[in-house]
């Protein structure tokens, strides 16, 4: 007997039919990096990379430059984007009077944030704000859908506002912070460019604008948004490092120039008080360098100076003493006779 055949049915997915054969990939998460990228955009990520890098590692040791830059890119993007997406007097700018506008009014925010301290503090705070506010949006994709496009504009608004009053109140603190994250979302960001062309930056475009039904990002995409914050804290350690080397250093220099301002000052002090007359140089030089030590001296030595004294007083007269009243001998403990009026315990005389 003849089996019977079963019939055959053709579909379009054959997987339920055989559950042995492994799911093929999503097509659109093949890692598959540019092959040849544009020059401009690869030197500007190239530029951007670098400035990324000082603002990680540097941000607070050169904050001078950070200042000016954050100044210069900040000023020159937003006068850029108005210029060359906005009528400007009726007229539509071209690209390369746009750049040259945006570059000149960016060298001149930059020079304010450098300069006013207070402005490039509340700067650095608005950037840490909003890159905070960025990196939430693409985190909480998954679970979170904003109904409008103003959810996500007044959280980011919010949050910008914060980190700079917060960067006001504790300038040190949040500068490094700021600095760090920034710098590091910077290197992301380009790595993004050079190994999916901006995925992740389209992305935050598309979750600003609350568009729904978006597909998942890929499992890279949320590897490089992982390095994120691991930059972050790696550039946060070293600034802090760095800044506890130069609050050390800065402190030993400090007590070496006070010891010899110190020592200075003791050398000025012996100078005038062993040469503070013409009258009592001789007198002063021989007893500083035959002076007895303090063991060999006899409590009857303290009388010597006023001893001496009264003998002068008694050779010159009261009428030599009104004649010259500028003639004052300087006789001290340390300028009394270079011989003691008596000899130590123990010696025996001649």
């Amino acid at each position: 007997m003849e089996k019977a055949l079963l019939p055959l049915t053709v579909t379009a997915d054959p997987r339920p039919f055989n559950q042995q054969l492994p799911e093929p990939p999503d097509p659109r998460c093949i890692w598959e990096p540019q092959d040849n990228p544009e020059l401009a955009p690869a030197l500007v990520c190239a530029l951007c990379c670098c400035f990324g890098i000082i603002y990680c590692c540097f941000g607070y040791r050169c904050f001078k430059a950070v200042m000016f830059l954050s100044g210069l890119l900040s000023g020159a993007l937003v006068i850029f984007l108005l210029c060359h997406k906005e009528r400007v007097l009726e007229t539509q700018l071209s690209l390369e009077v746009s750049a040259g506008i945006a570059l000149g009014i960016g060298l001149l925010c930059g020079l304010v944030t450098m300069l006013v301290r207070s402005v490039g503090l509340f700067l650095t705070g608005l950037l840490l704000g909003l890159t905070l506010g960025a990196g939430a949006l693409l985190v909480t994709e998954p679970i979170y859908q904003p109904p409008s496009a103003w959810v996500p504009a007044g959280g980011l608004v919010g949050l910008a506002l914060l980190g700079a009053l917060l960067t006001l109140r504790w300038p040190r603190h949040f500068t490094i912070l700021g600095t760090a994250l920034l710098g590091a979302a910077v290197l992301v960001a380009c790595a993004d460019y050079f190994l999916e062309g901006l995925a992740l930056g389209s992305r935050l475009g598309q979750r600003l604008q609350a568009l729904t039904a978006l597909p998942p990002l890929c499992w890279y995409s949320w590897v490089l948004l992982g390095t994120w914050p691991a930059l972050g804290a790696l550039g946060a350690l070293a600034q802090w490092k760095l800044m506890s080397e130069e609050r050390g250093g800065h402190a030993n220099v400090v007590l070496s120039h006070q010891r010899r301002h110190l020592q200075l000052l003791r050398i000025h002090s012996q100078e005038a008080k062993w040469h503070r007359t013409p009258s009592g140089v001789g007198l002063c030089e021989g007893s500083y360098r035959r002076q007895l030590p303090l063991s060999a001296r006899s409590p009857a030595d303290s009388l010597a100076p006023s001893y001496l004294q009264s003998l002068r007083d008694r050779q010159l007269g009261p009428s030599t003493l009104a004649t010259a009243p500028n003639t004052i001998l300087d006789l001290d403990s340390d300028c009394s006779s270079t011989v003691p009026l008596t000899t130590p315990s123990g010696s025996t005389q001649a």
